[in-house]
């Protein structure tokens, strides 16, 4: 494997002895291994694209692994995050699943624990990075659309009949359904259900046109 390419996991520890071990493991397991003994020093790294994921120690000297966890999403970078520890503390393990950490695993774990955890973490990143490319897409091709194309998409998404739509437009219900043609087939919408399903996407995401 070339460097540069395929899955990487970056590891933040300042216990030397756990870099050197985890780093072994997951090279053994043919992935590739960044590791870093400080937040800081992790944010400093350039990061590569997906997929990628984060297998962080929750108690570090200066900023700790919540606090890692709470910087990546309020600058929204999206790195799925596995937290080890030594203390495994109920209130702080339920801070970091419901902030969206993959896993929390105390010490000592083993290496499957840890592998399988990292499985999940790297399909996750795959999946959410799958769904981004397919928002960015929607995104592109809307801004394609006519503004007679964009009322006539927002109003069939809303629900609206195409009889209805042509009454509140003062247009034909053939003019209609030609702009819903367009619309469809700009958006890359194979049936209707698909294009409400792509509009619904862009209306969570992007509530101003």
């Amino acid at each position: 494997m070339k460097p540069g390419c395929g899955p990487v996991v970056y590891v933040v520890d300042d216990d030397a002895a756990v870099l050197r071990a985890v780093g072994r493991l997951l090279a053994a397991a043919g992935l590739q291994v960044e590791t870093f003994a400080s937040p800081p020093e992790f944010l400093r790294a350039a990061r590569r694209e997906p997929p990628r994921c984060l297998v962080l120690d929750v108690r570090l000297p200066g900023q700790d692994g919540l606090d890692l966890q709470a910087y990546l999403q309020a600058t929204d970078l999206h790195i799925p995050i596995i937290f080890i520890t030594g203390y495994g503390e109920i209130p702080m393990t339920v801070q970091a699943m419901k902030a969206g950490a993959v896993d929390f695993l105390t010490k000592p774990f083993t290496d499957d624990e840890l592998l399988r955890a990292i499985d999940e973490a790297l399909e996750r990143d795959r999946r959410s990075q799958a769904g981004l490319q397919e928002l960015r897409e929607a995104q592109e091709r809307y801004a394609t659309l006519t503004p007679r194309e964009r009322e006539v998409f927002h109003l069939v998404v809303a629900g609206m009949p195409n009889k209805q739509i042509a009454r509140q437009l003062a247009v034909t219900e053939q003019t209609v359904k030609v702009h819903r043609s367009r619309a469809m087939a700009k958006m890359g919408a194979g049936s209707l259900a698909e294009l409400v399903r792509l509009g619904e996407r862009l209306r969570a995401t992007s509530p101003e046109d």
